[in-house]
């Protein structure tokens, strides 16, 4: 891109969010007198509240462990909770708060609620609670928990009273997390005047009649945990709870990112989409900061992460913070769950694969080991089924994490993934896609404070992929990143970063290395863009920061500026991001919220697909982005949030070999360069799965383009109408079923006469030969139907039995592609499929 036009975008995206940054100034300072009548939500606060003194309390200056943990060795100090991934860490109760804290609510009345008639077994349920400035309950929702447990929890949850939480000695509204357990009670016993409480009576049917935990004399059976950050506008976010039960996803976060809103895919039941117009090489994929080449095995299989480390998902789709940054597109957040001190573990067996997980402490609870993975026996039922295809997949996780200061930890993360694609033919077999990657990240995370953090990393990663006839492409990446969150008196919060990483790319094609540089042979036809001219052995290096913060204009109008600066170094070229962010969140009034988020980012050139060791070198420069995208979020009644959002994307010196086609030939589609645009309209909306009735609901209606020069077309990728409709229902004693309905539109194709194909090397792409003007058309839309059934069982008081059947495809619909066509004849579409993939299995858990 030339380099005034790059100053005028800077100098438009700059000169925009000037404006808005005045605007939403001025918008506050108006609507300052009528925000202030109304009694706000108080911002969540960071620390957990301290713990009431009692006979069975710890000490002055001890922190309660939470429940379902036992109380530290007597002589050492029992370790704070784990703060939610993504929040700063809590403070520590020794340290005491300032003047002008906000101090969380405390419980006036027990927390309980009655056993349901007719469930067996044990449960736990995490509730979010509003307590209102008065310290009764404004609303209760189960952030996690079976049915028909969170249910009661959370109509019991209702007549919970608090001493309300107070900043500056003023009574304000707070959310805070409580967890109430279930425990079925055993046969009646007779009455032990040397208990400390007598047992709950039972009730006419013979069950427990109440299950609740202790009030607060006995705080060690009662965690209440106080949220800090709040989610930045647009993003979506899955627990694992919720995408265990997701119709079609095979209990895999990372597979449930498809029914979001924004998310278009390529062909269903593959591991690449578009996101908001993004290409799949444009979208990043991260687990706990660390970047992940790729999100599924192949084969349709399941994630590359075994679904029990991940404790949520992510989806930036655009305008995202500046702490992510590096690619121009989506981005993909998956963060694992804390360290838990107490042995627990899953697992599976399904007709394609079997795994399993593990965690526990050590060192009197200092330490905490986790380990894990998946093995698949894919190639047993191929042979039956495809004797001349080979396919196999594995993948591995270990955690190892110590405490070795009150609020410092050390923790060592290795992950990696591997996959086998090949086809057998007279005793020999020939490989067609081989590819692994590996990630080792050591970290240590220190909070101080109230609601600060910092965290320092090292991450060493390999990536390699082979083809056939033994060419492969590897990296090996040296990476260190420090990070910090820091939360002032007046609520705001700073956070900033710095990271560098060291890319040693070596490409293979299986030539003479002294052809030319990379081993690559030199091409004899001068219109034609060699490999070598795209991808070639070379060392990268990139080096970034970032700073945003987050302030409270008023009590309901908070917005985020951010900045984050890249430095790309390869095979000589040089380059430099410059990425500006802004979002704002507005309450309206009570339930309504408007949310806006703008931003630029850069990202070096890209491959079709994300295929380990597969980089395109820094030749023409880098590709960038303007995201915007406005909005409301509404919470319904019913426990119903939903969102409706318009979005626009510009993009700038962009490679997108798929959505270039018709431009030029198939080898120049991976180099050309290209204008793009992408606008739609985004609804959404939600009631948690976990709950009796659940469910999900998106459409997505946008138009994507690529330009040019004078020549502009829609990709050949754009979809219109992208809709996902999921429904899951709890029939009660463990079984549960639910659906999930896909639908969106065909792709683009030209027809009308006879055409030649994208790779004949006619000018412009595809043509008429009979004179005869093409015209685009639409190929038929694509629906399918996802099922899920479980029945579950409950053993002892925290295990649990599963039998799974999950459909992917169940109405085994085929998908209508575009054909490769000649001279010869009209292009018809070509009926791709069905793609069905059943998973029959068994899961367990403890």
């Amino acid at each position: 891109m030339p380099a005034a036009a790059l100053f005028d975008i800077h100098g438009a995206a700059m000169s925009f969010l000037r404006r808005s940054t005045a605007a939403a100034a001025l918008l506050a300072s108006a609507l300052a007198p009528s925000l202030a009548a109304a009694a706000p939500d108080a911002p969540l606060p960071h620390a957990k509240p301290p713990a009431e003194p009692s006979a069975e309390a710890p000490p002055a200056g001890r922190e309660a462990p939470p429940a379902g943990r036992e109380a530290p060795p007597a002589g050492r100090e029992a370790s704070p909770a784990e703060p939610p991934r993504g929040a700063p860490p809590a403070e520590s109760p020794r340290d005491a708060p300032p003047p002008d804290a906000l101090v969380p609510p405390t419980p006036l009345t027990p927390l309980g609620a009655d056993y349901p008639a007719g469930a067996h077994g044990d449960a736990l349920v995490r509730l979010v609670l509003t307590v209102n400035a008065d310290g009764t309950v404004r609303s209760a929702v189960a952030e996690e928990g079976q049915e028909p447990f969170a249910s009661a929890a959370v109509a019991a949850a209702t007549s919970f009273r608090f001493a309300p939480a107070t900043r500056n000695g003023a009574p304000v509204a707070a959310k805070i997390r409580v967890e109430v357990r279930f425990t079925e009670a055993a046969p009646p016993a007779p009455p032990d005047a040397s208990a400390p409480a007598a047992a709950a009576p039972p009730t006419p049917g013979g069950g427990p009649a109440r299950a609740q935990v202790p009030p607060p004399s006995a705080p060690r059976s009662l965690e209440v945990t106080v949220h800090g950050e709040q989610q930045a506008p647009g993003v979506s976010s899955l627990s694992r709870g919720e995408v265990r039960i997701v119709p079609g996803a095979f209990g895999d976060p990372f597979r449930a990112i498809e029914m979001l809103p924004g998310v278009t895919p390529l062909v269903t039941g593959l591991p690449f989409f578009y996101v908001r117009g993004s290409p799949p090489g444009n979208v990043g994929y991260f687990l706990d900061g660390v970047r992940v080449p790729y999100l599924y095995h192949l084969g349709l299989g399941p994630s590359v992460v075994h679904p029990g480390i991940v404790d949520r998902v992510d989806l930036y789709p655009g305008g995202y913070p500046a702490r992510h940054g590096r690619y121009a597109g989506g981005i993909v957040a998956g963060e694992t769950t804390p360290p838990l001190p107490y042995w627990h573990g899953e697992g599976m067996l399904r007709l394609v694969d079997v795994g399993g997980l593990v965690e526990g402490p050590f060192a009197g609870g200092r330490g905490v080991a986790l380990v894990g993975g998946r093995y698949s026996y894919t190639a047993l039922l191929l042979s039956l089924a495809a004797p001349e295809a080979a396919l196999d997949y594995w993948d591995y996780q270990a955690r190892l994490s110590y405490e070795v200061a009150s609020q410092g930890r050390v923790s060592l993360f290795a992950f990696g993934a591997h996959d086998y694609l090949g086809d057998e033919s007279a005793g020999e077999t020939t490989t067609l896609f081989d590819t692994t990657f590996h990630r080792i990240d050591l970290r240590y995370d220190h909070a101080y404070g109230q609601g600060s953090a910092l965290r320092g990393a090292v991450t060493l990663g390999h990536d390699e992929t082979g083809i056939e006839g033994g060419q492969k492409a590897l990296t090996r990446s040296l990476g260190a990143r420090l990070t910090l969150a820091h939360r002032l008196r007046d609520e705001t919060v700073i956070r900033a970063g710095i990271d560098a990483v060291v890319d040693d790319n070596e490409l293979d094609l299986g030539t003479d290395v002294g052809d030319s540089r990379g081993g690559v042979a030199p091409d004899d036809d001068d219109d034609d863009v060699s490999v070598g001219d795209l991808l070639l052995s070379r060392v990268d290096f990139t080096a970034g920061g970032y700073i945003e913060a987050d302030i409270a204009i008023t009590p309901r109008l908070r917005i985020t500026p951010g900045l984050r600066l890249d430095l790309y170094h390869s095979d000589g070229a040089v380059a430099l991001g410059v990425d500006p962010r802004l979002s704002a969140r507005l309450s309206l009034g009570r339930g309504v919220t408007f949310v806006q988020a703008h931003g630029l980012a850069s990202q070096l050139p890209s491959f079709v697909v994300p295929i380990p060791g597969v980089r395109p070198r820094l030749d023409d420069g880098l590709q960038r982005s303007f995201q915007s995208s406005a909005g409301l979020e509404f919470a319904l009644p019913a426990d119903i949030d939903a969102t409706v959002s318009v979005f626009h994307n510009a993009f700038f010196n962009m490679t997108d070999a798929l959505g270039a086609v018709g431009f030029g030939s198939i080898d120049e589609a991976f180099t050309l360069r290209s204008l793009g645009a992408a606008t739609g309209v985004e609804l959404s909306a939600h009631r948690r799965l976990t709950k009796r009735i659940g469910g999900f609901a998106s459409y997505t209606l946008s138009r994507s383009t690529r330009s040019i020069g004078r020549s502009r077309q829609v990709t050949s990728v754009d979809r219109t109408h992208v809709a996902n409709a999921a429904l899951t229902y709890d029939f009660g004693r463990g079984y549960r079923a639910g659906g999930r309905f896909v639908f969106y539109s065909g792709l683009p194709q030209r027809v009308g006469g006879v055409a030649f194909p994208p790779g004949s090397g006619v000018p412009g792409g595809l043509g008429s030969a009979a004179g005869a003007e093409p015209r685009w058309e639409r190929l038929p839309p694509f629906f399918r139907l996802d099922v899920r059934l479980e029945k579950r069982w409950s053993i002892g008081k925290s295990g649990w039995l599963a039998v799974v059947l999950d459909v992917l495809n169940a109405t085994m619909s085929k998908e209508n592609m575009p054909r490769m066509c000649d001279a010869f004849e009209p292009c018809q579409p070509t009926e791709f499929g069905p793609v069905t993939v059943p998973s029959l299995g068994l899961e367990g858990g403890f």
